[in-house]
């Protein structure tokens, strides 16, 4: 992993863990449905952001790899992307 990104990567799961045990404390103190669910849309923020700095690192290492090395590798790496491709888009469509 890239360690810059590794390091902006790593400070986000750590801001999604606090921001959990925020939603889990708010539930657990019935605190007001629409502050809870404002936590919630924040933390699918984050993880977006997460998500990204993911697909920055996997393109520059894995997938770059994957293209130079041509062939099955290259076409592996154009399915990969796809899939993921389609993963956010299904998730997009269920919210």
């Amino acid at each position: 992993m890239i360690a810059d990104i590794k390091k902006r990567a790593l400070h986000r799961a750590r801001i999604l863990e606090g921001q959990l045990r925020g939603v889990e404390k708010m539930i657990d103190d019935e605190a007001y449905c629409v502050d809870i669910i404002t936590q919630t849309l924040a933390i699918q923020k984050s993880l977006s952001s997460l998500n990204k700095l993911l697909v920055e690192n996997h393109l520059r290492t894995h997938v770059a790899d994957m293209f130079d090395a041509g062939g099955e590798r290259r076409d592996a790496a154009v399915a990969e992307l796809l899939t993921v491709f389609e993963l956010q888009n299904n998730r997009g469509a269920s919210a």
